[in-house]
């Protein structure tokens, strides 16, 4: 039975309260434990936070059984391996062989006891438990907290900025042929899946000869591609039908002998959904591919695919040098004065200007706003008046050519000022890179979701942290200027 965190006394047991966090250290991962500490021992959010984590967690599950992990050290988990860009097995050893991390989670003991330590898998098992509406609820607790921190008034209005950016997904850059090429090892893996488990499966004898002929096809599609030179043309459409014969060839066996795979338990049920998943994903590409570089057309852009693997990936083009463009999906987060992220916003196919209506109902429903900026991307007559009704002060400067009256406005002392303070966002997003924004290693759009933001979560509490240390380094000054 899986229980909140309710530390024990005990002998040789280390109370979270009594953990001393230095003053003299600024790495990110001391920030985050001064807030995690100032979160549980704030009695009225550090309830609100179980709450959210036994419903998300505990729904559904029987009030008998072994104990699992408890939600504090879920949360502290979850928190140090966005907040350090770590991966399971940095998480792993900090969890296991750090002492300060291992008080906050309050399992750390005095060295003559016996130390409790997690296993690798339990670990990943446990932090994978979190949903992206949870980590939600998780954020508007953290945010309130930090405004108590910062000692915002209740009726003090915030000054907000909004930007977006682009959180990749971890893919390789995209042709229709290298995804066909995907598409067919994917398949052969599911192959050699039956072909290991059940050598009486016959004519796959040549296995290895499959994989080996047809990337090296898909090899010479690519030179072809690459290269110039007189009848590149003719080299490239040669190769491609050199390339799609083959992969043809193998779709015509596969479709004639996996039905016949014998199935005799879940293992085997997968395997089969994933040669058929990928299959038909292979017809998809032979499509295309034949389209493209046998017939010449140009492809829709709505009929590409990105990625086999990660399919909700989009090509983002935001009109830099470099990268030209990204793969991924586009993050839209909105700051106030303290940079704190009071909200965040996967978007899906969608461009910036069309989702101001959704977010200013989001931000008004919460919060009071004395101010608000924004980039050109959000720019429209329909956005400006929707926010003007709203707010006393907004920055969104107007994309193309501006009237007399809207250059009088955009050239205002005011306007001009706070428009220049708007790019402090910029730093706020290159902090939320390193805290892991920069590329999702997460599989699954579920879990890109929450990856997310479990990342701007780490963010905030870092922040908060990172204050805390501050006034308490003040305090500590004026203490020895005092004594002297």
């Amino acid at each position: 039975m899986r229980k909140r965190f309710e530390q024990q006394f005990e002998i040789g047991r280390l109370l979270i309260q009594d953990t001393k966090i230095t003053t003299k250290c600024r790495d990110s991962l001391v920030e985050l434990m001064a807030a995690l500490k100032a979160l549980y021992l704030n009695e009225k959010h550090n309830e609100k936070i179980f709450s959210i984590l036994e419903v998300a967690i505990l729904k559904d599950k029987k009030r008998t059984g072994r104990n699992g992990m408890n939600l504090w050290i879920i949360f502290v988990l979850a928190q140090i391996r966005l907040c350090l860009n770590a991966s399971y097995d940095r998480l792993h050893y900090i969890a296991n062989h750090d002492k300060l991390v291992r008080q906050i989670m309050g399992i750390e003991k005095e060295t003559s006891f016996e130390p409790i330590e997690f296993e690798y898998q339990t670990i990943y098992d446990n932090v994978t438990l979190l949903d992206d509406e949870t980590v939600k609820g998780l954020n508007e607790l953290i945010v309130a907290f930090g405004h108590e921190v910062y000692k915002k008034k209740g009726q003090e209005a915030l000054r907000l900025k909004t930007d977006s950016f682009v959180v990749e997904t971890n893919v390789h850059f995209p042709t229709d042929y290298n995804l066909l090429w995907d598409c067919v090892r994917k398949c052969l893996d599911g192959v050699l899946h039956f072909t290991k488990k059940y050598p009486q499966i016959s004519g796959w004898r040549k296995f290895r000869n499959w994989r080996y002929q047809i990337k090296g096809l898909m090899r010479e599609v690519g030179k072809s591609s690459a290269s110039g030179g007189k009848d590149k043309g003719k080299r490239l459409k040669k190769s491609a039908h050199q390339y799609l014969v083959k992969v043809n060839t193998l779709l015509t066996k596969l479709e004639k002998e996996v039905l016949s795979f014998p199935v005799q338990d879940k293992g085997d049920i997968a395997a089969v959904m994933q040669i058929e998943q990928y299959m038909k994903l292979m017809k998809k590409h032979i499509d295309l591919v034949y389209r493209r570089l046998i017939n010449g057309e140009q492809i829709p852009h709505e009929e590409k695919m990105f990625s086999v693997f990660e399919t909700y990936t989009e090509m983002v083009k935001k009109g830099k040098l470099h990268p030209n463009v990204e793969l991924g999906k586009k993050l839209a987060i909105t700051t106030d004065q303290y940079h704190l992220i009071v909200d965040y916003y996967t978007m899906s196919d969608e461009q910036d200007v069309e989702i101001v209506d959704e977010l200013a109902k989001r931000i008004f429903s919460s919060y009071r706003v004395l101010s608000w900026s924004f980039d050109k991307g959000f720019s429209n007559k329909i956005n400006k008046l929707l926010l003007k009704n709203e707010i006393s002060l907004l920055i969104m400067p107007k994309r193309g050519k501006r009237n007399k009256q809207e250059e009088e406005e955009e050239n205002t002392r005011i306007f001009r000022k706070f428009k220049n303070k708007h790019s402090a966002i910029e730093s706020n997003i290159n902090e939320l890179e390193h805290r892991g924004l920069d590329r999702c290693p997460d599989k699954g759009y579920n879990h890109f979701k929450r990856y997310i933001g479990l990342a701007v979560s780490a963010y905030n509490l870092k922040k908060i942290g990172k204050y805390l240390l501050e006034q308490e380094r003040i305090l500590q000054e004026n203490l020895r200027k005092q004594a002297a």
